[in-house]
């Protein structure tokens, strides 16, 4: 058999399955080979519901299992940046879900550490390696739009259950973490580059966390870009990227899953029309581009230097909403 990733998986979180062990079992290339969660009867029960051979005991022992090439963290958003740095240090490749790290300081402790090594380190911005993101950036670099004017984008879901850890402040939660984490990234994929906050606000579920952000942000070649996130908010569901020139629009709805469903459409020079693209997961592709880095040496898109880029406009949405940075825990 061809060299293969073997993967460990810290933790038994419920995005896993959709974004690692799916995907997998369609890559010939990739083996879920362990998982540790802080409860080991937990880790036991999702190892043999998804067919994993190995339960390890702690994180620790997982990072340091010799059987395992890449390190899988979906953890609390306050917990990546320490167990990407621990599994950087043990000599392993690393998918890390998003937010990166809790914010932009340590970001750029652990870009440090991911440049000295020769280790691949991805942040899960899935959306990034599907084919309908790649069209979008060809649409917006061709010049049918015009020049840029402004780019929207909305990512707003219903998260009404409020002991959630994304609602937890020692866990580095808050709405701008989860859903303005892609948002920030959308902006910045479509808008060419990172922009500056002009202003922000939020909508509180405590003193600390936010519920909702909205947030207005100045490209460097003058277009704007406009920013809506909750996990509890009037908008229930909202999904969108809209970009704006002067000759024309695109619209995108539902860009993070595009594979469940999606509506791609462009308007320009009078005419509108539609495009459509492959029902394959984002996730398939993100595991394509992964193992093509580790096995092949190929770039990815989603790198620790473009981590500390979405992690300083996060930081700054934060600080012009009056509210704190939030800390790694």
């Amino acid at each position: 058999m061809a060299k293969r990733v073997k993967f460990g998986v810290l933790g038994a979180a419920q995005i896993t399955p959709m974004a690692l062990i799916n995907p997998a079992k369609d890559n010939d290339e990739v083996l879920v080979a362990a998982v540790a969660a802080r409860d080991v009867s937990r880790a036991e029960a999702f190892a043999a519901k998804h067919g994993i051979a190995q339960v390890h005991e702690s994180y620790e022992a997982l990072i340091a299992d010799p059987n395992v090439d890449a390190v899988y963290v979906p953890l609390p958003n306050g917990l990546h940046g320490s167990w990407t740095r621990a599994a950087l240090e043990a000599g392993k490749h690393v998918l890390c879900e998003k937010p990166f790290t809790a914010n932009a300081a340590e970001a750029r402790e652990v870009m440090r550490l991911a440049t000295a090594s020769d280790q691949v380190v991805m942040e899960a911005f899935h959306y990034r390696y599907h084919p309908f993101a790649l069209r979008a950036e060809e649409i917006i670099a061709s010049g049918e739009l015009g020049t840029l004017q402004r780019i929207d984008v909305a990512f707003c879901f219903p998260l009404p259950r409020f002991s959630d850890i994304r609602y937890n402040y020692a866990l580095a939660g808050g709405a701008m973490m989860d859903a303005g984490s892609y948002a920030v990234h959308m902006l910045r994929t479509f808008g060419g580059s990172t922009p500056e906050v002009v202003w922000a606000q939020a909508k509180l579920r405590d003193g600390q966390v936010d519920r909702a952000m909205k947030a207005e942000l100045r490209f460097p070649d003058g277009h704007i870009g406009r920013l809506r996130c909750s996990m509890w908010s009037t908008d229930l569901l909202r999904i969108t990227v809209r970009v704006i020139g002067d000759l024309g629009e695109l619209r995108v709805l539902n860009p993070v899953l595009p594979h469940i469903f999606h509506r791609f459409s462009v308007r320009s020079g009078g005419a509108s029309r539609v495009e459509r693209f492959p029902r394959r997961a984002t996730y398939a592709y993100q595991l394509d581009a992964f193992v093509a880095a580790v096995l092949r040496g190929e770039p990815v898109k989603t790198t620790p230097e473009d981590a500390v880029e979405n992690m300083t406009v996060i930081d700054s949405i934060y600080r012009a909403a009056g509210l704190p940075v939030r800390e790694p825990s």
